[in-house]
């Protein structure tokens, strides 16, 4: 059948409405399709992660493994308990527990690790002051809140605000010895050798050489050495001729026992001291009698009565073994400390984490290493210890509040 010149055009006209209202339709669909993809897309971006994910890193290996191996074990009996009580908002908690072995370049490394790539929403360690700050800077540029669980060098929590710590601090650490030694031990001279490299060294020894002067005291001899140095009669010689009630040692395990050996070699007959680095099992199996009626401050005391510090040595004796030093003590500390921040926040955000990290601090928190609360630095003002070595034993001395 053929069409007219007028019945063809009208059937152009419709085709070509036809087409256009096709065209439309597709348009549309199209961006309602897209419309609400960007909505999906944006609703995935903002939804709350299925697991709260943290970053551990401290010392598996190396010089301090000890340390660093007391301080995953705590945060894995934690997490357990944490977990098997339904989590934290309820979420279970899941971590990444990096080695940096003591060294401040890998700790640098697993940081950026920790938040690059394992996107953690906060941090426990490291657990050396010089480890902790090379990674601190960088969790803080991240705004990623990371606590340390036994740094005492007071530059730690000012490297940002997002840097915290569970531990007392080298001023006080070194005032505590300085004070013991000079009215409890009746010292009057004192001589002090320490590694002029490491920061927890060095700013230990210089506030218990401060705090033994101010106390009317003598600094008799001050020597120094390298971290890879392991002889040091050239130094002891020069403090024997000198006479020292005391010698102070803040250092860690290690090295105090070899100097401690390489002095009573030499005849000297002083009383040892130190800091919390001493507190390791391996002080009695390297020390031996060398090391036999030396004292030291640090973080809590196996001895201590307090019911919450009993449970946790107890729980902490049937899951591994072995009763807790304070690196366990601490890093357990600090783990329940972050918790309480995250409950405080009220959301898995690590900037939210923050502000309830440091009102939980300014509120009080209460551990297995005592009570605290911190300063305007995120530091904790809480008590120390003084331990006795004695008979392959941390003896409890006294307790010294702030």
């Amino acid at each position: 059948m053929k069409l007219n010149f007028s019945e063809r055009k009208g059937v152009f006209i419709l085709s070509k409405r036809l087409l256009v209202l096709i065209t439309v339709f597709a348009l549309v669909f199209s961006l309602s399709f897209a419309g609400c993809a960007k909505k999906e897309g944006a609703k995935e971006e903002t939804k709350e992660p299925e697991v709260i994910k943290i970053g551990v890193v401290t010392p598996l290996t190396g010089d301090v493994a000890t340390f660093g191996q007391s301080t995953k074990k705590a945060v894995e009996m934690a997490v357990e308990e944490i977990n098997a009580a339904g989590g934290v908002l309820g979420k279970k908690i899941e971590v990444v527990i990096e080695d940096d072995r003591n060294d401040p370049k890998e700790t640098a490394n697993v940081v950026r690790k920790l938040i690059d790539q394992d996107k953690v929403v906060a941090i426990i360690g490291s657990l050396t002051s010089k480890c902790s700050l090379a990674g601190m800077p960088i969790a803080n540029a991240k705004k990623i809140p990371m606590i340390s669980n036994a740094s005492t060098n007071p530059k730690v929590t000012l490297t940002g605000p997002y840097a915290f710590r569970v531990c007392f601090i080298d001023d006080f650490q070194g005032q505590v010895m300085a004070k013991f030694a000079y009215e409890e031990l009746g010292a009057k001279k004192a001589a002090v050798l320490y590694d002029i490299g490491n920061d927890y060294t060095k700013g230990l020894a210089e506030y218990f050489v401060k705090s033994f002067k101010e106390l009317g005291g003598e600094i008799v001899a001050e020597e120094t050495y390298q971290q890879a140095d392991n002889d040091f009669n050239a130094q002891l010689t020069s403090i024997k001729g000198k006479n020292p009630d005391v010698i102070f040692l803040p250092d860690y395990y290690q090295k105090v026992s070899l100097i401690a050996k390489q002095a009573r070699g030499l005849g000297i007959k002083a009383t040892f001291l130190g800091g919390d680095g001493w507190d390791s099992p391996e002080l009695f199996k390297l020390g031996g009698e060398a090391i036999e009626g030396g004292y030291f401050s640090n973080h809590y005391s196996q001895q201590d009565p307090d019911p919450k510090t009993q449970e946790f040595i107890k729980k902490f004796e049937e899951k591994y073994g072995e009763k807790p030093d304070a690196l366990a003590a601490l890093g357990y500390d600090a783990f329940y400390y972050l918790v309480e921040g995250i409950k405080k926040a009220g959301k898995v955000d690590s900037v939210a984490i923050r502000d309830g990290i440091e009102a939980v601090g300014k509120a009080g928190f209460s551990g297995v290493t005592g009570k605290f609360t911190i300063d305007e630095n995120r530091n904790p003002i809480k008590a120390a210890v003084v331990l006795k070595v004695e008979g392959g034993q941390f003896k409890f001395v006294k307790r010294v509040e702030p």
